[in-house]
């Protein structure tokens, strides 16, 4: 139990002084997101594969954990909303809020602070595929936009040249000179605590209303992820590492990129954004339950 709070307690303090920070100080959050989504992320994928030891093998295990467990995640949220009969822009927010997981801000402090270096390696493997598929797709199916559209806009992303420059430098086994790895390595360092930070100061500013769909949208999210996410690990045969990897990934609440694709390309936004936050704060109750359960099945 001590080391399941010990990865828990200090995001959820960090988060916490972000939240203090946004109530109190007058800072410009967009400005801080565009700083995490073009400079801080891409310098820590690129940094970490630049530096991994992860096989090939194991990333590709990942890789299609994320993609099979965002593609249960999506019909199971489509037959649902269908079920209950929700409106098409409320089943859209439903498929977003319950395919999108926060595998950035949330999921890769999570998995440094409970798996060490080896699980933020997996974790950012994770973040990547999560980018690759959602940002290739869900522009399609929100907007109907067509698969291509989704693909060109994904390709603009830092984060897919970063991938493509940490893999290159990985395998070509070239050396940076002047040091410049650890500088790059120092950029990627400050990822972690301005993404927390930033996640705080989002709560901050965001609407809490807890009503009967925030509520199960939020648990489909996180009990539903991490039970897809253990079902699609075992079926791949996931090392035992890599199993925990992606349960942890797949348990994460809503990511804030759920709000903002459905916000751009339709769907119901305010919806969307009660479930980004209580899904969140619901989170540091779900989440150590899932630590004591992949400590146990993993």
């Amino acid at each position: 139990m001590i080391a399941i709070l010990s990865a828990v307690i200090p995001v959820a303090l960090i988060v916490l002084v972000g939240f203090v920070a946004g109530k109190t100080l007058q800072l410009d959050i967009s400005t801080l997101s565009r700083l995490s989504l073009y400079v801080l992320f891409p310098a820590l994928v690129a940094d970490s594969l630049y530096r991994t030891t992860l096989s090939a093998e194991n990333a590709v295990g990942i890789f299609l954990g994320f993609t099979l467990t965002y593609l249960l995640m999506c019909l199971l949220a489509w037959v649902l909303a269908k079920r209950m009969g929700l409106s098409t822009p409320v089943q859209k927010s439903l498929v977003a809020t319950s395919a999108f997981p926060n595998t950035g801000n949330m999921g890769l402090p999570v998995a440094l602070f409970a798996l060490g270096e080896a699980g933020l390696e997996r974790a950012v493997v994770y973040m990547i595929a999560s980018s690759i598929v959602i940002f290739s797709t869900a522009p399609a199916f929100l907007k109907g936009g067509g698969f291509w559209s989704g693909v060109l806009f994904t390709l603009k992303l830092p984060l897919m040249w970063a991938m493509i420059a940490g893999l290159g430098l990985r395998w070509s086994g070239v050396q940076l000179p002047f040091k410049l790895d650890e500088s790059l390595h120092l950029v990627a360092q400050a990822t972690i605590s301005v993404a927390l930070l930033l996640l705080g100061m989002q709560i901050a500013n965001s609407r809490l209303e807890l009503k009967l769909y925030e509520g199960a949208a939020s648990l489909l999210r996180l009990v539903g992820g991490a039970v897809a996410g253990y079902l699609v690990a075992k079926l791949l045969g996931l090392t035992e590492l890599d199993l925990q990897v992606v349960v942890l990934q797949s348990a994460m609440p809503s990511a804030v990129s759920a709000f903002l694709m459905v916000n751009e390309f339709g769907g119901d936004a305010a919806c969307t954004a009660r479930v980004v936050v209580v899904s969140t704060l619901l989170a540091f109750v779900t989440l150590p339950v899932v630590l004591w359960a992949i400590s146990i099945v993993g």
